[in-house]
């Protein structure tokens, strides 16, 4: 039987910059949000911005689990606890959206998959929301009809400046706390997912540098936001034991190569995930900061450019919602994620699956561990 989103209940873990997304964009889909769950200072704050009935204070996510009023667990807490509040999220009958990383190795991950598949009557999404741009959509359409003929590489980046400084600080920053790598598994798993969603390829190897331009960064005393400019009033030094950039070879399992950068200190570059997809006959780039804009290219015809939601876009019907020159970005790929989602809770849901599963995450934490272990050995490393 069908279910209106209005009569489906979210509770949330966590109270930082993403959590804020997950909650407005619910409410934009007409979920409700019943709960939230965090530290009780924000978790309260945030509930008193929103409108959220129920609170759970000191990270009490088994309270949070045990309300009759909560049918979906968001989880937006960080990286080291996504394991455990999965796995027990499940095992309490909830349906899961989880932040990625999915956890901090493969061996970790993997008890998430197990649990998922142990569970199969309940949802489970990574949020993984880069694969809901139309632009990316229409890519993975154009590859899937062959209109490039064979794929020869893909190369890409992304590129943030928001730790560009010393005394710049999140708590992604420690290895204990979001996991070794920081710049690939935060922004890069990012990349690395989108570009297999399009091709529709595994990664099969790796070869990887990573870098440290920061080695030792302030901490400031407190807590602190994620993008905060807010200056610290006391910081202390501490060295800096994950990657600022990296540098990484792939090798896709339909023959394609490709090459991919990440940093989190270049300059200028707020957002920017590059993608660049070259054929035999066709190819494409496309750049986040410009989410509306598809570039195609030609050996023998003109170069054009096509917008969402007009010609070019022939791919994309259901995943925009406003005309040609009304700009969607960022915020709404976790509209149009949600709502895939939320469709299949529903009992609502038509066409293939696009949103990434527990496998999927569990995926993109075997790359990270094969890239740390290639930066480490300064060879090729099979995932």
């Amino acid at each position: 039987m069908k279910k209106p989103f209005h009569q489906i209940r979210a509770g949330i873990i966590g109270t930082g910059f993403i959590c804020a997304v997950h909650v407005e964009t619910l409410k934009r889909l007409g979920v409700q949000v019943t709960a939230i769950c965090g530290s009780t200072k924000n978790a309260r704050a945030l509930a008193d911005k929103w409108g959220i009935p129920e609170v759970y204070g000191d990270y009490d996510y088994a309270a949070l689990y045990r309300s009759p009023n909560v049918d979906v667990i968001h989880i937006t807490s960080p990286n080291k606890v996504h394991v455990e509040q999965a796995v027990a999220a499940l095992a309490a009958g909830k349906h899961v959206i989880c932040e990625k990383p999915l956890g901090m190795t493969a061996e970790e991950s993997a008890h998430v998959v197990a649990a998922a598949n142990q569970s199969a009557a309940l949802i489970f999404a990574v949020n993984f929301n880069v694969r809901f741009y139309p632009a990316v959509l229409q890519l993975r359409a154009d590859l899937a009809a062959r209109r490039f003929g064979q794929i020869i590489h893909v190369n890409g980046s992304y590129m943030q400046d928001w730790l560009a400084k010393a005394t710049d600080y999140n708590w992604r920053l420690l290895a204990e706390e979001g996991g070794r790598l920081r710049a690939v598994g935060d922004v890069g798993s990012h990349w690395m997912d989108t570009a297999t969603f399009i091709l529709g390829a595994r990664i099969e190897s790796v070869f990887a540098h990573l870098s440290t331009f920061h080695k030792t960064r302030l901490r400031p005393v407190g807590e602190v936001q994620t993008f905060s400019d807010a200056a610290p009033k006391e910081s202390v030094p501490y060295t800096v034991n994950t990657e600022d950039f990296a540098n990484i070879l792939l090798k896709f399992n339909n023959g394609a190569l490709g090459n991919l950068s990440v940093s989190q200190v270049a300059t200028g570059r707020k957002n920017s995930i590059r993608l660049e997809i070259y054929g035999t006959e066709r190819s494409a780039w496309w750049d986040s900061e410009e989410p509306n804009v598809l570039h195609y290219g030609s050996r023998d015809g003109a170069n054009v450019s096509a917008q969402r939601a007009a010609a070019g876009f022939t791919d994309t019907q259901g995943f925009s919602d406003y005309p040609p020159g009304h700009a969607e970005g960022f915020p709404d790929t976790f509209k149009m994620l949600y709502r895939a989602v939320y469709s299949e809770i529903a009992g609502d849901a038509t066409g293939p699956r696009l949103y990434a599963t527990a496998l999927d995450g569990h995926h993109e934490m075997e790359l990270c561990d094969a890239i740390l272990k290639s930066h480490r050995t300064q060879q090729w490393q099979t995932v």
